[in-house]
């Protein structure tokens, strides 16, 4: 017999937000607070019934503060939380739509990822971005052809594999930072990791790939345009993750 489903996936992608915005907590925490005022099965409908109040309580109980004041959290923060619960919180709202794209639009082209936390920018760690803006890129155009949340990682076995797999079909990713083991992964997935420490603006970013496109690609870069191995070249602007 299957089991009932006990969180939705609606459910745990606003569960994985409102963590986030709640200093000093933990997604286990959040959850456990969460099944004590509302049960073993987590739901949109269900995620409506939670309040301030009870997020406050939740979380003074956990911390042996019986009247929660003293938690370290902050009411705005609270409130934000519960909005995000409540669906009334959409961190994507200010975000430009999907360009259509199909394979061959753009001749000499790479896709590439970005990992970002807030709007159109490259603020995100790998494994911690919110979300990955993902831009079909040649050296004299570029379209944003997805924004992919990577909340849903939070419940994997294995965070960086899963946000990997959501960009498997990019050649590049942009983070800020990345750890050594997640950095093993996201190259086995055949995908090229480039920090950029300082961040920027997704155009920044974009810009700055098109003129090393142009000046100085990379030989991986050549590679992946077709360009044949006596042709390639070995400067490249960029910084590159070092294994």
């Amino acid at each position: 017999m299957q089991q009932p489903e006990l969180i939705t996936r609606e459910a745990a992608l606003r569960v994985a937000l409102a963590a986030r915005s709640l200093p000093n907590t933990t997604l286990p925490q959040l959850i456990d607070v969460l099944h004590t005022r509302l049960g073993e099965k987590l739901d949109t409908d269900i995620l409506r019934t939670f309040t301030v109040t009870d997020l406050k309580t939740g979380f003074g109980s956990l911390d042996g503060e019986e009247d929660g004041e003293d938690i370290g959290i902050g009411l705005e923060a609270m409130k934000l939380a519960v909005r995000i619960l409540w669906g009334e919180a959409d961190e994507d709202e200010k975000l430009p739509a999907v360009q259509a794209y199909t394979e061959g639009d753009m001749p000499g082209s790479v896709r590439i990822a970005i990992a970002s936390d807030i709007g159109m920018t490259l603020s995100g760690h790998f494994g911690s971005c919110l979300r990955f803006l993902v831009y079909q890129v040649s050296a004299t155009d570029s379209r944003l052809v997805g924004i992919r949340s990577a909340l849903e990682a939070d419940y994997a076995e294995d965070k960086n594999a899963f946000r990997a797999q959501i960009i498997a079909d990019c050649h590049v990713v942009y983070i800020v930072s990345v750890g050594g083991p997640a950095a093993a992964k996201i190259i086995r997935a055949n995908i090229y990791p480039i920090k950029l420490p300082e961040g920027g603006t997704a155009e920044e970013v974009i810009a700055k790939f098109q003129q090393a496109m142009v000046n100085s690609p990379p030989p991986w870069l050549l590679k992946i345009l077709g360009v044949s191995a006596e042709q390639r070249l070995k400067n490249y602007a960029a910084t590159e993750v070092q294994e």
